[in-house]
């Protein structure tokens, strides 16, 4: 089988199965033409960005205590106080999967699935959403982490590794690997002489193994045809010239950068991702800065101990303190990839006009692993349907308001969702709707966010 011949297209009607949802594919790029110019391109180019915070927050300086239009920025998200028309902080959201399931909070932030060592998550929504914008940009999605493990799953549940050095994304996404045109495309005929061969092999096997083996199987080829995709999608781009980047733009972000310099590298990161969108190389972005256990300390604000450490504070004051100014600390970066994005125009418009963001954690009390009412912001998409300016609190109605001086009291409401209905999954099935995936749920959603829709 030749991959170029795309004998294995999948039929539209293809579903995806998992997490006890089914849900019809959108178009993906293995339903669709082999070259991506002969799609017809949307009147506007619409992009997304997750990106996650390990191990929650000190939610006792995190928490707003007002609903709706009216409120004031707690002390841990002053730093976003200046962009208040362009997000919107919302409480009481929380994955019922993934109650009880400690670690696993990451893996399970942007898929609603119960992940574990006995349980298998299933397709993240970004890769939901790369599925449908895919055919018009040269890499369908971009995985950025400060570890290497990345927060996108694709529709068997299997993780997407994710790149951390900026200098190597930059040099992916912008630089025409040497030899030219026609070293690429014999490397892409290898590539897919390698995977007739794996996939022959397959077909064969198959006949010869039981029905467990079969499934496991089906996962591993799920990975192998996707191999399929991108390296057709590669093909078809190869006679495309990357754009020209202007030389500030690349000082900025082609560099090494120490992990060390927090700041500096999350900043470098968040230009890398508005560069990408600018140049339209990819509309879905992904970035996780830190791992459950490995969330960076920050020695430029004399902070040395990881966001695990931190978390695990036991009430103690003085980690409490820096906990939260671990927290601002963050929230300052992102303000940064707000303002940057706001700074490109682009028709009537600017960037941050037609990209929704997601910022949050799937965690909210690191001590004792408390993962209800999760922190999370979403920003931007203001053309994309989504209005801004409130904050949205799921927890209103089903309490007598927060008592913060009662850090028991509140510690209670982040290990058990007061509303039960308010789930993480219904955020992500409005920020995919946004975004165009023609779905009508998402995991275990129950509704779309109205509150968050203009």
């Amino acid at each position: 089988m030749n991959i170029l011949t795309r004998q294995w297209q999948l039929k539209r009607r293809h579903f995806l199965r998992g997490a006890g949802a089914a849900l019809a594919l959108p178009m993906l790029d293995c339903m669709r033409p082999a070259r991506a110019e002969s799609t017809p391109e949307p009147e506007r180019a619409k992009r997304s960005v997750f990106i996650y915070l390990p191990n929650g927050v000190n939610t006792l300086d995190y928490q707003i205590l007002e609903t709706g239009k009216d409120y004031s920025f707690s002390k841990s998200l002053k730093p976003l106080e200046k962009h208040r028309g362009v997000i919107t902080p919302i409480s009481g959201l929380h994955h019922p999967r993934a109650i009880g399931h400690h670690h696993n909070c990451q893996a399970v932030w942007l898929t609603g699935a119960q992940a574990g060592a006995t349980a298998r998550n299933s397709i993240s929504v970004d890769q939901l959403i790369a599925a449908k914008t895919a055919p018009f940009t040269r890499f369908s999605s971009l995985e950025m982490s400060n570890t290497g493990r990345s927060l996108a799953y694709n529709a068997d549940g299997i993780g997407l590794p994710a790149a951390t050095k900026p200098a190597e994304i930059f040099k992916r996404l912008f630089v025409a690997p040497e030899g030219g045109v026609a070293k690429e495309r014999r490397e892409l005929e290898r590539t897919g002489s390698v995977l007739d061969a794996v996939l022959g092999e397959a077909r064969r096997l198959n006949k010869k193994i039981g029905g467990n083996d079969r499934t496991r199987l089906d996962q591993y080829l799920t990975s192998v045809r996707e191999v399929e995709i991108r390296t057709q999608r590669a093909n078809s781009w190869l006679d495309v010239p990357r754009p020209t980047i202007a030389k500030t733009d690349e000082a900025r972000v082609n560099r090494t950068v120490d992990q060390q310099q927090v700041g500096n590298y999350f900043r470098t990161m968040y230009d890398l991702m508005v560069l990408a969108f600018q140049t339209d190389m990819t509309r879905v972005i992904t970035f996780s800065s830190g791992d459950e256990g490995k969330g960076l300390p920050i020695p430029e604000i004399q902070i040395n101990q990881t966001r695990h450490s931190l978390s695990h504070h036991n009430g103690d004051p003085e980690q409490l303190r820096r906990l939260t100014e671990s927290d601002a600390f963050n929230f300052q970066q992102f303000a940064y990839l707000l303002e940057r994005l706001q700074e490109i125009q682009e028709e009537d418009a600017n960037l941050l006009d037609s990209t929704v963001l997601l910022y949050g954690s799937g965690m909210a009390y690191g001590h004792s692993h408390g993962n209800a009412n999760v922190p999370t912001i979403l920003a931007g998409g203001a053309k994309l349907g989504l209005k801004h300016g409130q904050h949205v609190d799921f927890n209103v109605g089903h309490f007598d308001g927060y008592t913060l001086d009662d850090a028991n009291a509140h510690y209670q409401l982040c290990s058990r969702p007061l509303d039960s209905d308010a789930r993480l999954s219904n955020l992500l099935l409005t920020v995919a709707q946004s975004m165009g995936v023609e779905a009508d749920s998402f995991s275990d959603s129950i509704r779309t966010l109205s509150e968050v829709t203009s």
